[in-house]
């Protein structure tokens, strides 16, 4: 059986992070396609042209903002980039060939090594590597996971927050794009692309960012090191302050700010928790593996934060008693 740890470097080998970050923007349109033929499927037959043309616009405008975003975040907090795949290439044959040069290897490790110069090894080649003999080695080609310090929590939170704000942002200026092309009564949907923003970034996002990064800065402060306590103290935090508090100050601010403001007429309808904002919880995952220091997982983010910002694009609100038919109408009048 494979040893965990070996499975720990296969997911953090730098190259394979690299390879994945460079196929998003694929798996963003492909999924972006999915979701456009869905909309146009479901939606009346008079209204399909229109559905198509405004999701897109939704679509197109989330996901370029989503492929950006780590660019932008970094920018603004003055995070290093991820390195391209060419200079990791470069990096990963100075390492193996100074190896080389000072140790004899068997020709099965002198196979892989040349193999992890400019390629991803497989599982079972890594566990291969990862032994005591190898230790110093392996740890230069593949880095450990470092806990994060404390005193760079909440520049983490930070370019996370930042990060996950940019889809989001996109997705509404796509929705008022969108609706500006196409209704003639466009400004009166731009509360519930707001309020459901503000839901999506505070409930599935920010709060959780922030009770993460909180909970981390506490366990550091009592020195406790243990990733297993680090792991259940940020979900803990996660839990308090997005899960639970994150729903009900969007639903305030909605309540006592956007909709006084934008839509007078019309009481802010309250927005309920729902199993897919459940699941856009798994970018907590995400966040809590970041600060323990892995970083593999940290590519699927664009994925995980464009679905929130299509959410915000499309102003969606909670419609649990109304048919599919009522469902598409209200996607198309989405005022106040």
């Amino acid at each position: 059986m494979t040893p965990i740890s070996a499975i720990g470097k296969y997911l953090d080998q730098p190259l394979l992070t690299a390879k994945i970050s460079k196929h998003i923007p694929t798996a963003l349109a492909v999924g972006g396609v999915g979701v456009l033929a869905h909309e146009i499927d479901k939606a009346p037959e008079t209204k399909k042209f229109k559905t198509g043309v405004k999701t897109a616009i939704i679509l197109g405008a989330t996901g370029v903002s989503a492929v950006y975003a780590p660019k932008i975040a970094a920018k603004i907090t003055k995070r290093e980039l991820a390195k391209p795949i060419s200079e990791i290439q470069k990096n990963n044959t100075k390492i193996i060939d100074e190896y080389l040069s000072k140790t004899n290897v068997d020709d099965s490790i002198h196979s892989i090594l040349e193999k992890a110069k400019t390629k991803v090894l497989s599982l079972k080649e890594v566990a291969k590597l990862n032994t005591k003999e190898h230790k110093s080695f392996i740890d230069k080609l593949i880095p450990p996971p470092e806990n994060i310090q404390a005193k760079d929590i909440f520049k983490e939170i930070g370019w996370l927050s930042i990060y996950g704000a940019v889809p989001v942002a996109g997705g509404i200026a796509g929705g008022v794009v969108a609706d500006s092309l196409t209704e003639k009564n466009w400004k009166q949907r731009i509360p519930n692309k707001i309020n459901e923003g503000l839901y999506q970034y505070l409930a599935n996002i920010f709060l959780c960012n922030i009770g993460a990064g909180t909970a981390l800065a506490i366990l550091e402060k009592k020195n406790i090191t243990s990733k297993t306590a680090r792991c259940a103290g940020m979900v803990g935090g996660i839990i308090l302050t997005g899960v639970i508090g994150g729903s009900a100050i969007a639903n305030f601010i909605g309540k006592k700010v956007i909709n006084p403001i934008m839509c007078k007429d019309k009481p802010q309808e309250t927005r309920r928790p729902e199993l897919l904002d459940i699941g856009l919880h798994v970018d907590d995952i995400a966040t809590v593996s970041l600060l323990s220091g892995l970083k593999w997982i940290e590519p699927a983010l664009p994925l995980l934060y464009s679905i929130s910002g299509y959410r915000a694009g499309i102003g969606y609100r909670n419609h649990h008693n109304h048919s599919n038919h009522e469902k598409q109408a209200h996607f198309l009048r989405q005022e106040c």
